[in-house]
């Protein structure tokens, strides 16, 4: 799926056959409000933060998403000279409190060349800003000393990865 026009960022570049894109948006936004419901009467995500996250990844930012499983990246950008691989990380998080929490785990193999880290609103799963990190930025700060979350979890926390990160879309 490719997605783009700076004007409507739900106006598809290239739709895919039939009405597949207006499904796939229709479904994405029904997906968005479960979950909603879902964590307002459990007070529990409901677990399609990542699919949210790599949805609306390209859809502000105008990526193609890769086949399901792609081993070490979920998208490609395709408004590049040179075509990137892109890990996308998800968290849902309470809007007063955007930086608080960890992001979900990086992969360093198969290497990539950047990942976007999308901040989705917990309350309403609309995204509110989207980070964007060079691979080798990454490997450094996962693996330099200090940390066993970031060494064996691969893990940082969401301050952790915007300080080695840039804004690339806010909402």
């Amino acid at each position: 799926m490719t997605i783009a026009d700076d004007s409507d960022a739900r106006r598809p570049v290239s739709a895919p056959p039939g009405d597949a894109l207006a499904s796939l948006m229709g479904l994405m936004d029904q997906v968005k409000d479960v979950s909603r419901r879902y964590y307002a009467l459990t007070g529990k995500p409901l677990g399609v933060t990542g699919e949210v996250a790599e949805y609306e990844a390209a859809r502000l930012l105008r990526l193609q998403l890769s086949p399901a499983r792609e081993p070490g990246y979920d998208a490609l950008t395709t408004h590049s000279p040179r075509v990137e691989k892109l890990q996308i990380k998800g968290r849902a998080v309470e809007p007063s409190k955007r930086y608080v929490g960890r992001v979900p785990k990086i992969r360093l193999e198969p290497r990539f060349d950047a990942a976007l880290l999308v901040l989705l609103d917990r309350n309403t799963m609309e995204a509110l800003e989207i980070w964007r990190a060079a691979y080798a930025d990454i490997k450094r700060r996962l693996t330099e000393p200090g940390s066993k979350s970031r060494n064996e979890r691969l893990s940082m926390g969401i301050n952790q990865f915007r300080s080695i990160a840039q804004l690339v879309w806010s909402a």
